[in-house]
Protein backbone atom coordinates (compact mmCIF):
# COMPACT_ATOMS: atom_id res chain seq x y z
CA UNK A 1 0.00 0.00 0.00
CA UNK A 2 1.36 3.20 -1.06
CA UNK A 3 2.36 5.75 2.22
CA UNK A 4 2.35 8.92 0.79
CA UNK A 5 0.37 11.10 -2.20
CA UNK A 6 1.19 14.22 -3.41
CA UNK A 7 -0.06 16.75 -5.86
CA UNK A 8 3.35 17.24 -8.90
CA UNK A 9 1.12 19.37 -11.43
CA UNK A 10 -1.46 22.73 -11.52
CA UNK A 11 -3.23 23.43 -14.25
CA UNK A 12 -6.16 26.35 -14.69
CA UNK A 13 -8.38 27.36 -17.84
CA UNK A 14 -10.30 30.96 -17.37
CA UNK A 15 -12.13 31.77 -20.32
CA UNK A 16 -12.01 34.89 -22.18
CA UNK A 17 -10.97 38.09 -20.41
CA UNK A 18 -11.42 38.92 -17.02
CA UNK A 19 -14.83 41.27 -16.61
CA UNK A 20 -14.71 44.51 -14.58
CA UNK A 21 -17.51 44.51 -12.09
CA UNK A 22 -18.57 47.94 -14.07
CA UNK A 23 -19.33 45.75 -16.67
CA UNK A 24 -20.55 42.67 -15.90
CA UNK A 25 -24.36 43.46 -17.13
CA UNK A 26 -23.09 44.17 -20.60
CA UNK A 27 -22.31 40.13 -20.05
CA UNK A 28 -25.11 38.85 -17.78
CA UNK A 29 -27.69 41.40 -19.05
CA UNK A 30 -29.91 44.00 -17.55
CA UNK A 31 -32.98 43.19 -15.41
CA UNK A 32 -35.80 44.87 -16.88
CA UNK A 33 -33.46 47.07 -19.06
CA UNK A 34 -32.41 48.68 -15.71
CA UNK A 35 -28.91 48.72 -13.93
CA UNK A 36 -29.66 46.49 -10.48
CA UNK A 37 -30.00 49.42 -7.80
CA UNK A 38 -28.51 46.31 -5.46
CA UNK A 39 -25.38 45.46 -7.46
CA UNK A 40 -22.91 48.32 -5.93
CA UNK A 41 -23.88 47.48 -2.64
CA UNK A 42 -23.25 43.94 -2.54
CA UNK A 43 -19.86 44.28 -4.62
CA UNK A 44 -19.16 46.63 -2.12
CA UNK A 45 -19.35 44.25 0.71
CA UNK A 46 -17.87 40.97 -1.58
CA UNK A 47 -14.83 42.69 -2.14
CA UNK A 48 -14.65 41.18 -6.11
CA UNK A 49 -13.29 42.89 -8.51
CA UNK A 50 -12.80 40.77 -11.54
CA UNK A 51 -14.52 37.96 -12.58
CA UNK A 52 -14.82 35.31 -15.54
CA UNK A 53 -17.76 34.52 -17.97
CA UNK A 54 -17.93 31.37 -20.37
CA UNK A 55 -20.25 34.49 -22.74
CA UNK A 56 -19.13 37.29 -25.12
CA UNK A 57 -20.76 40.94 -24.86
CA UNK A 58 -23.91 39.58 -26.60
CA UNK A 59 -24.69 36.78 -23.23
CA UNK A 60 -23.63 34.01 -25.97
CA UNK A 61 -21.72 30.73 -24.77
CA UNK A 62 -17.72 30.53 -25.47
CA UNK A 63 -17.49 27.58 -23.44
CA UNK A 64 -19.21 24.78 -22.08
CA UNK A 65 -18.55 23.18 -18.56
CA UNK A 66 -17.24 20.08 -20.27
CA UNK A 67 -15.25 22.20 -22.46
CA UNK A 68 -13.50 23.96 -19.57
CA UNK A 69 -12.84 21.22 -17.94
CA UNK A 70 -11.03 18.98 -20.97
CA UNK A 71 -8.45 22.10 -21.55
CA UNK A 72 -7.55 22.30 -17.46
CA UNK A 73 -7.05 18.68 -17.92
CA UNK A 74 -4.91 19.14 -21.02
CA UNK A 75 -2.98 21.96 -19.48
CA UNK A 76 -1.30 18.95 -17.22
CA UNK A 77 0.12 17.42 -20.38
CA UNK A 78 3.91 17.26 -21.32
CA UNK A 79 6.27 14.77 -22.77
CA UNK A 80 6.01 13.27 -19.65
CA UNK A 81 2.71 12.59 -19.13
CA UNK A 82 -0.33 13.07 -21.28
CA UNK A 83 -3.87 11.80 -21.43
CA UNK A 84 -3.68 8.29 -22.27
CA UNK A 85 -1.20 8.03 -18.73
CA UNK A 86 -4.33 8.98 -16.56
CA UNK A 87 -5.46 5.91 -14.21
CA UNK A 88 -8.20 7.99 -12.56
CA UNK A 89 -9.94 11.00 -13.34
CA UNK A 90 -12.03 12.75 -10.74
CA UNK A 91 -14.22 15.38 -11.66
CA UNK A 92 -16.17 17.64 -9.77
CA UNK A 93 -18.46 20.68 -10.24
CA UNK A 94 -21.83 22.71 -9.21
CA UNK A 95 -23.18 23.67 -12.31
CA UNK A 96 -23.33 20.56 -14.06
CA UNK A 97 -25.32 20.93 -18.00
CA UNK A 98 -26.74 17.76 -18.43
CA UNK A 99 -28.72 15.25 -15.73
CA UNK A 100 -26.85 12.22 -17.42
CA UNK A 101 -24.73 11.28 -18.49
CA UNK A 102 -22.44 12.33 -15.49
CA UNK A 103 -20.46 15.45 -15.99
CA UNK A 104 -17.13 13.37 -15.28
CA UNK A 105 -17.95 10.90 -18.10
CA UNK A 106 -18.13 13.77 -20.48
CA UNK A 107 -15.22 15.49 -19.79
CA UNK A 108 -13.40 12.11 -20.22
CA UNK A 109 -14.95 11.76 -24.03
CA UNK A 110 -13.76 15.20 -24.46
CA UNK A 111 -10.53 14.31 -23.94
CA UNK A 112 -10.22 11.84 -26.86
CA UNK A 113 -8.10 9.73 -25.46
CA UNK A 114 -6.99 6.41 -26.38
CA UNK A 115 -7.76 4.69 -22.89
CA UNK A 116 -10.75 3.37 -20.68
CA UNK A 117 -10.64 4.59 -17.49
CA UNK A 118 -12.21 4.71 -14.21
CA UNK A 119 -14.02 7.82 -13.96
CA UNK A 120 -15.93 9.06 -10.82
CA UNK A 121 -18.10 12.33 -10.73
CA UNK A 122 -18.97 14.91 -7.71
CA UNK A 123 -21.71 17.49 -8.46
CA UNK A 124 -23.17 19.47 -5.58
CA UNK A 125 -21.94 22.70 -4.48
CA UNK A 126 -18.53 23.86 -3.30
CA UNK A 127 -17.07 21.13 -1.71
CA UNK A 128 -17.29 18.93 -4.30
CA UNK A 129 -13.54 19.83 -5.73
CA UNK A 130 -12.26 18.57 -2.33
CA UNK A 131 -14.62 15.26 -2.47
CA UNK A 132 -13.47 14.45 -6.00
CA UNK A 133 -9.64 14.94 -4.39
CA UNK A 134 -10.20 13.17 -1.26
CA UNK A 135 -11.37 9.95 -3.86
CA UNK A 136 -8.20 10.69 -5.67
CA UNK A 137 -6.08 10.78 -2.72
CA UNK A 138 -7.56 7.45 -0.86
CA UNK A 139 -7.54 5.53 -4.61
CA UNK A 140 -3.86 5.93 -4.95
CA UNK A 141 -3.68 4.65 -0.95
CA UNK A 142 -5.17 1.83 -1.85
CA UNK A 143 -3.03 0.88 -4.31
CA UNK A 144 -6.02 1.09 -6.96
CA UNK A 145 -4.20 3.68 -8.95
CA UNK A 146 -0.78 5.24 -9.34
CA UNK A 147 -1.42 8.73 -10.42
CA UNK A 148 -5.54 10.57 -10.64
CA UNK A 149 -6.24 13.69 -12.33
CA UNK A 150 -9.03 15.99 -10.09
CA UNK A 151 -10.82 18.44 -11.82
CA UNK A 152 -13.25 21.03 -10.91
CA UNK A 153 -14.83 23.35 -13.61
CA UNK A 154 -17.69 25.77 -13.39
CA UNK A 155 -19.88 27.58 -15.72
CA UNK A 156 -22.01 29.39 -13.28
CA UNK A 157 -22.80 32.30 -15.54
CA UNK A 158 -25.82 29.94 -16.80
CA UNK A 159 -27.55 30.40 -13.87
CA UNK A 160 -26.93 34.35 -14.34
CA UNK A 161 -28.72 35.48 -17.14
CA UNK A 162 -31.23 38.83 -16.57
CA UNK A 163 -34.16 36.37 -17.81
CA UNK A 164 -33.91 34.23 -14.28
CA UNK A 165 -34.26 37.20 -11.98
CA UNK A 166 -37.27 39.08 -10.81
CA UNK A 167 -38.11 42.56 -10.44
CA UNK A 168 -35.57 43.53 -7.49
CA UNK A 169 -37.55 44.29 -3.89
CA UNK A 170 -34.48 44.73 -1.48
CA UNK A 171 -34.10 48.70 -0.51
CA UNK A 172 -31.65 50.04 -0.05
CA UNK A 173 -31.39 51.61 3.21
CA UNK A 174 -32.39 47.54 4.56
CA UNK A 175 -29.04 46.39 1.83
CA UNK A 176 -26.59 48.91 3.63
CA UNK A 177 -27.68 48.65 7.20
CA UNK A 178 -27.18 44.51 6.69
CA UNK A 179 -25.92 43.31 3.55
CA UNK A 180 -26.78 40.08 4.48
CA UNK A 181 -30.37 40.48 3.33
CA UNK A 182 -29.35 41.38 -0.03
CA UNK A 183 -27.92 37.86 -0.66
CA UNK A 184 -31.34 36.22 -0.73
CA UNK A 185 -31.75 37.20 -4.88
CA UNK A 186 -28.64 38.70 -5.84
CA UNK A 187 -25.42 38.33 -3.91
CA UNK A 188 -24.97 35.41 -5.62
CA UNK A 189 -24.86 36.78 -9.04
CA UNK A 190 -22.70 39.61 -8.65
CA UNK A 191 -19.45 37.43 -7.49
CA UNK A 192 -19.69 33.75 -9.38
CA UNK A 193 -17.39 33.23 -11.98
CA UNK A 194 -16.55 30.96 -14.60
CA UNK A 195 -13.45 28.51 -15.19
CA UNK A 196 -11.55 25.12 -14.09
CA UNK A 197 -8.91 23.96 -12.24
CA UNK A 198 -6.88 20.46 -12.34
CA UNK A 199 -4.58 18.73 -10.01
CA UNK A 200 -2.24 16.05 -11.07
CA UNK A 201 -2.17 13.29 -7.84
CA UNK A 202 0.59 10.89 -7.90
CA UNK A 203 2.05 7.84 -5.38
CA UNK A 204 6.08 9.70 -6.31
CA UNK A 205 7.20 13.16 -5.97
CA UNK A 206 7.82 15.20 -8.85
CA UNK A 207 10.90 15.03 -10.17
CA UNK A 208 11.75 18.84 -10.62
CA UNK A 209 10.39 21.83 -8.18
CA UNK A 210 7.77 21.85 -5.23
CA UNK A 211 5.32 18.68 -5.08
CA UNK A 212 2.52 19.02 -2.49
CA UNK A 213 2.07 16.60 0.45
CA UNK A 214 -1.55 15.55 1.13
CA UNK A 215 -1.10 14.85 4.52
CA UNK A 216 -4.85 14.43 4.88
CA UNK A 217 -8.41 15.68 4.09
CA UNK A 218 -11.73 15.97 6.61
CA UNK A 219 -15.26 16.71 5.32
CA UNK A 220 -18.33 16.42 6.97
CA UNK A 221 -21.83 16.93 6.36
CA UNK A 222 -24.23 19.28 9.50
CA UNK A 223 -27.22 18.33 6.99
CA UNK A 224 -28.70 16.13 10.17
CA UNK A 225 -28.94 19.32 11.95
CA UNK A 226 -29.81 22.67 9.53
CA UNK A 227 -32.12 22.38 7.21
CA UNK A 228 -31.36 23.52 3.38
CA UNK A 229 -29.98 26.94 2.64
CA UNK A 230 -28.50 27.11 -0.99
CA UNK A 231 -30.76 25.71 -3.60
CA UNK A 232 -31.64 24.76 -7.16
CA UNK A 233 -34.49 22.61 -9.26
CA UNK A 234 -36.97 22.79 -6.13
CA UNK A 235 -38.48 24.68 -4.01
CA UNK A 236 -38.95 25.16 -0.10
CA UNK A 237 -42.04 24.83 1.69
CA UNK A 238 -43.44 26.86 4.27
CA UNK A 239 -41.89 23.95 6.46
CA UNK A 240 -38.34 24.36 5.57
CA UNK A 241 -38.34 21.05 3.37
CA UNK A 242 -36.79 21.52 0.00
CA UNK A 243 -39.38 19.67 -2.75
CA UNK A 244 -37.62 18.72 -5.94
CA UNK A 245 -38.60 20.10 -9.59
CA UNK A 246 -40.34 16.26 -10.03
CA UNK A 247 -42.95 16.67 -8.33
CA UNK A 248 -44.00 19.75 -9.54
CA UNK A 249 -46.34 20.06 -13.04
CA UNK A 250 -44.26 21.16 -16.02
CA UNK A 251 -46.45 24.54 -16.28
CA UNK A 252 -45.03 25.63 -12.67
CA UNK A 253 -41.45 24.62 -13.44
CA UNK A 254 -40.32 28.39 -15.20
CA UNK A 255 -43.25 30.02 -13.32
CA UNK A 256 -41.87 29.28 -9.95
CA UNK A 257 -38.22 29.48 -10.83
CA UNK A 258 -37.61 26.03 -10.03
CA UNK A 259 -34.23 26.06 -11.98
CA UNK A 260 -33.20 29.09 -10.57
CA UNK A 261 -30.22 29.22 -7.94
CA UNK A 262 -31.11 30.36 -4.46
CA UNK A 263 -29.83 31.11 -1.37
CA UNK A 264 -31.89 31.16 2.32
CA UNK A 265 -30.08 34.34 3.80
CA UNK A 266 -32.17 33.39 6.99
CA UNK A 267 -29.44 31.05 7.87
CA UNK A 268 -26.72 31.41 5.92
CA UNK A 269 -25.41 34.05 8.19
CA UNK A 270 -26.47 32.50 11.48
CA UNK A 271 -24.64 28.78 10.73
CA UNK A 272 -21.57 28.92 7.94
CA UNK A 273 -19.12 30.17 10.03
CA UNK A 274 -19.53 28.74 13.58
CA UNK A 275 -20.51 25.30 11.90
CA UNK A 276 -16.52 25.79 10.21
CA UNK A 277 -15.17 26.82 13.01
CA UNK A 278 -16.62 24.13 15.26
CA UNK A 279 -15.58 21.40 13.10
CA UNK A 280 -12.27 22.82 12.50
CA UNK A 281 -11.69 22.63 16.34
CA UNK A 282 -12.98 18.89 16.02
CA UNK A 283 -10.01 17.93 13.58
CA UNK A 284 -7.45 19.73 15.76
CA UNK A 285 -8.66 17.79 18.85
CA UNK A 286 -8.95 14.60 16.63
CA UNK A 287 -5.20 14.68 14.86
CA UNK A 288 -3.91 16.77 18.29
CA UNK A 289 -3.30 19.48 15.65
CA UNK A 290 -2.82 23.59 16.82
CA UNK A 291 -3.20 25.85 13.42
CA UNK A 292 -2.03 28.91 15.03
CA UNK A 293 1.34 27.17 16.01
CA UNK A 294 1.44 24.67 13.15
CA UNK A 295 0.13 25.96 9.98
CA UNK A 296 2.59 28.53 7.20
CA UNK A 297 -0.47 28.80 5.13
CA UNK A 298 -4.41 29.65 5.53
CA UNK A 299 -6.74 28.87 2.31
CA UNK A 300 -10.04 30.12 3.30
CA UNK A 301 -12.56 29.92 0.36
CA UNK A 302 -15.50 32.09 0.65
CA UNK A 303 -17.81 33.28 -1.03
CA UNK A 304 -17.37 37.28 0.00
CA UNK A 305 -15.06 39.09 1.70
CA UNK A 306 -18.24 39.96 4.23
CA UNK A 307 -17.37 36.62 5.75
CA UNK A 308 -13.36 37.05 5.92
CA UNK A 309 -13.94 39.35 8.74
CA UNK A 310 -16.76 37.11 10.39
CA UNK A 311 -14.42 33.80 10.29
CA UNK A 312 -11.75 36.29 12.02
CA UNK A 313 -13.85 37.71 14.39
CA UNK A 314 -14.89 33.51 15.52
CA UNK A 315 -11.47 32.40 15.69
CA UNK A 316 -9.37 35.72 17.29
CA UNK A 317 -7.89 34.37 20.76
CA UNK A 318 -8.33 30.67 19.91
CA UNK A 319 -5.68 28.19 19.19
CA UNK A 320 -7.32 28.42 15.62
CA UNK A 321 -6.56 32.03 14.89
CA UNK A 322 -4.13 32.55 12.11
CA UNK A 323 -2.36 36.38 11.68
CA UNK A 324 -3.67 37.99 8.22
CA UNK A 325 -0.09 37.41 6.57
CA UNK A 326 -0.59 33.22 6.79
CA UNK A 327 -3.77 34.09 4.98
CA UNK A 328 -4.25 33.44 0.81
CA UNK A 329 -7.16 34.00 -1.25
CA UNK A 330 -7.65 34.91 -4.72
CA UNK A 331 -11.48 35.91 -4.90
CA UNK A 332 -10.88 39.75 -5.87
CA UNK A 333 -9.23 39.15 -8.64
CA UNK A 334 -11.36 35.81 -9.78
CA UNK A 335 -14.22 35.88 -7.96
CA UNK A 336 -16.11 32.87 -6.81
CA UNK A 337 -15.82 29.97 -8.74
CA UNK A 338 -17.36 27.28 -6.36
CA UNK A 339 -15.92 23.61 -6.69
CA UNK A 340 -12.97 24.94 -8.72
CA UNK A 341 -12.14 27.62 -6.20
CA UNK A 342 -9.73 25.83 -4.03
CA UNK A 343 -7.78 24.84 -6.67
CA UNK A 344 -7.32 28.17 -8.19
CA UNK A 345 -6.00 29.36 -4.77
CA UNK A 346 -3.41 26.29 -4.23
CA UNK A 347 -2.45 26.96 -7.89
CA UNK A 348 -1.76 30.58 -7.49
CA UNK A 349 -0.12 29.95 -3.96
CA UNK A 350 2.15 27.33 -5.57
CA UNK A 351 3.41 29.91 -7.95
CA UNK A 352 3.40 32.68 -6.02
CA UNK A 353 7.54 32.37 -5.20
CA UNK A 354 5.89 32.62 -1.67
CA UNK A 355 6.12 29.19 -0.22
CA UNK A 356 9.47 27.47 0.63
CA UNK A 357 9.83 23.76 1.84
CA UNK A 358 8.41 22.50 4.56
CA UNK A 359 5.43 25.15 4.58
CA UNK A 360 1.86 23.60 6.12
CA UNK A 361 -0.61 24.83 3.71
CA UNK A 362 -4.46 24.49 5.03
CA UNK A 363 -7.61 24.47 3.03
CA UNK A 364 -10.71 25.51 4.07
CA UNK A 365 -13.59 24.93 2.00
CA UNK A 366 -17.26 25.77 3.53
CA UNK A 367 -20.50 24.68 1.09
CA UNK A 368 -23.86 26.67 2.42
CA UNK A 369 -26.32 24.49 0.44
CA UNK A 370 -26.55 21.70 3.52
CA UNK A 371 -23.82 22.90 5.44
CA UNK A 372 -20.88 20.60 4.25
CA UNK A 373 -17.34 21.37 5.20
CA UNK A 374 -13.86 20.38 3.95
CA UNK A 375 -10.37 20.81 5.14
CA UNK A 376 -7.06 20.08 3.88
CA UNK A 377 -3.66 19.34 5.44
CA UNK A 378 -0.85 19.92 2.64
CA UNK A 379 3.08 20.12 3.34
CA UNK A 380 5.41 21.50 0.39
CA UNK A 381 8.21 18.79 -0.14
Amino acid sequence: MCKEVYITRFSTFLPNDPVESDDMEQFIGFVNRKSSIAKRLVLSKNGINRRYYALDRSGNVTHTNVEMAANAVKGLSDDDFGIDNIDLLSCATASPEQIMPSHGVMVHGALKGKRHIEVVSFAGSCCTGMQALNYAFLSILAGNAKNAVTVASERLSAWMSHKYFEKESELLNQLSAKPILAFEKEFLRWMLSDGASALLVSDMPAKNGFSFRIDWIELTSYANEIETCMYAGGEKDTEGNVVGWAQFPETEWLEKSLFSLKQDTRILDQYIVPLGTRFLYEISQKRNFIPKEEVDWFLPHFSSMYFAEKIKDEIRGTELDMPDEKWFYNLPEIGNVASASPFFMLTDLAQSGKIKKGDKILMMVPESARFSYAYALITVI
